[in-house]
């Protein structure tokens, strides 16, 4: 499963070290080529539709084939003759994606027994992993078939899939629950979990939207080489994958409040760091930062699906659909700040306010362990 989804996401991750291709072929404007984004992330506003269809129907169908359509479509961007055709391609590929990030937390969390935390840890690094391989598989199918003939490239995306259906043919992870899944009943049945992870995602999204979508640009600003802007991205991504590997983990030990409690008192302190430190010691504070900043994800993940009490995808979906619109909310947001007060302010503000967001672990439910 974690090496499903890191194929899938090593495809997902294309479009940005493409786009400047897509701009020279289709003569776009900058806002035109950053408009590609919305289609491919779109689809996630039908999270908990999807969670619900996969509570009522054998999720691994749609976990199996995502991996393959994801790569089919982002593979043949290079041949879209059109605007509207690059944009079609992204819609589906975000229903593909859509499709695969709900139900698959679900399977993991049924397969890791006690060990929920630790699955989400494999699962969640390999796609940490994916973002960074990602944009080095794009260029290398362009630097090997050129832009528009690097479909071929699709094929690992067709043996991923083709693999995952060996291996899960006959796996009893589907839902056994009887009835139907609603979106409203588990929003009440799981409220008391759902808002403080609400707020706990407001809080971190401030973090992970300034790095993620400003961090070259900042560099940049600061003085620094587009180089330099592009190897610190890629320095706090790879430590990501660490921070997510080891996160769930610990937390399976010592408690989801625990590992939530110290990712989020010390991501902010070390952006505090990173925004005084010096040229030479940027690198190790960004490994810090890349390592805490994305060590909560599994662990909120656990906590969702320890919680969901047979209605684990519709969980989920309702989950990710505040995560999606929470952090296209707040990327907004940072950009705003950044335009009005600086980048640095920016980033400022947002270790502040992430740090606003540590009350809300105190209000999660002790863990449980649930095996159903």
């Amino acid at each position: 499963m974690a090496a499903g989804h890191f194929v899938h996401d090593v495809f997902s991750s294309f479009l940005a070290p493409w786009l400047p291709l897509l701009i020279e072929k289709l003569t776009l404007s900058l806002a035109l080529a950053g408009s590609f984004t919305i289609f491919i992330r779109i689809p996630s506003l039908l999270n908990p539709l999807i969670g619900m269809a996969a509570d009522r129907v054998d999720m691994r169908y749609m976990v199996v084939a995502a991996p393959a359509l994801t790569a089919v479509c982002m593979s043949l961007i290079g041949l879209a003759p059109s605007y509207g055709g690059v944009a079609l391609l992204l819609f589906v590929a975000g229903c593909s994606a859509a499709a695969f990030h709900v139900p698959a937390p679900v399977m993991i969390a049924r397969v890791s027994g006690s060990q929920v935390g630790k699955g989400m840890s494999f699962f969640m690094a390999a796609g940490e992993l994916a973002r960074t391989v990602g944009p080095l598989v794009a260029v290398a199918a362009v630097s090997v078939w050129g832009f528009e003939g690097s479909y071929p490239v699709m094929t690992i995306g067709l043996l991923a899939s083709a693999l995952l259906w060996w291996r899960l043919r006959h796996a009893t992870v589907h839902s056994k629950r009887k009835g139907q899944a609603s979106v409203l009943k588990t929003w009440r049945a799981m409220q008391h979990v759902l808002i403080p992870l609400s707020c706990l995602v407001v809080a971190r999204a401030f973090m992970v939207a300034s790095l993620t979508a400003f961090l070259p640009t900042y560099m940049a600003a600061q003085g620094k080489s587009l180089w330099l802007g592009g190897s610190s991205l890629a320095v706090l991504e790879f430590a990501g994958t660490f921070g997510s590997l080891t996160s769930g983990t610990v937390s399976d030990r010592l408690g989801r409040r625990f590992v939530l409690l110290a990712a989020m008192t010390v991501s902010p302190t070390l952006i505090l760091m990173f925004l005084l430190a010096r040229t030479w010691v940027v690198f190790p504070v960004l490994v810090l930062l890349g390592f805490t900043v994305f060590a909560a994800a599994p662990v909120m993940l656990a906590i969702v699906q320890e919680h969901a009490h047979g209605t684990r995808a519709t969980a989920n979906g309702i989950y990710m659909g505040i995560n999606f619109v929470v952090m296209s909310g707040i990327t907004v947001l940072v950009g705003w700040i950044g335009d009005l007060l600086g980048l640095r302010a920016a980033f400022a503000w947002s270790a502040a306010l992430a740090l606003a967001g540590v009350p809300a672990i105190y209000f999660l439910p002790r863990q449980v362990i649930d095996n159903r």
